[in-house]
């Protein structure tokens, strides 16, 4: 299983922030760093909050249907409600799941804020099952504090 270095990560999207990638740009480069650690990290989308409702706006890793997602649905909208992380290490217990598709068992989402405004999310999917340790959930963290100053 790869370790997430989330301070090799900040320290390349304050680089690439000096360059003057911004926005939607930003946080495509973020999420193709974190896949790019390998298993367990097979995709991840990030989103960001719109009023009630998850935009899509970068991924790396599969394709999902799942480009707007309303406070309260899934793990994603689950995260927003409670303002609260969500490390779900087998998501076909969760009851309202929402299936990006058939081969994820694992997600872990990580909120980007600044203070108590929510901004949006990192959402990672995992064919592992409960691979998201404190440890790897703290490095996504580091990015995710990251991206709320950088964006």
């Amino acid at each position: 299983m790869a370790t997430l270095n989330g301070d090799r990560i900040v320290a390349a999207l304050r680089s690439a922030f000096g360059r003057d990638m911004l926005g939607a740009d930003l946080l495509k480069f973020a999420a193709e760093k974190i896949r790019a650690a390998g298993p367990p990290y097979t995709s991840v989308y990030m989103y960001m909050l719109r009023d009630d409702t998850l935009i899509l706006e970068a991924f790396d890793g599969r394709e999902t249907d799942h480009t707007r997602i309303a406070v309260g649905q899934g793990v994603c909208g689950t995260a927003v409600s409670t303002g609260r992380d969500q490390n779900v290490g087998d998501v076909r217990a969760i009851e309202n799941y929402i299936a990006c598709n058939l081969w994820t068992r694992s997600e872990l989402v990580v909120l980007i804020r600044r203070g108590d405004l929510i901004l949006g999310q990192i959402d990672i999917d995992s064919d592992v099952p409960d691979p998201f340790t404190a440890e790897e959930e703290a490095e996504v963290r580091k990015v995710a504090d990251a991206l709320a100053v950088l964006l």
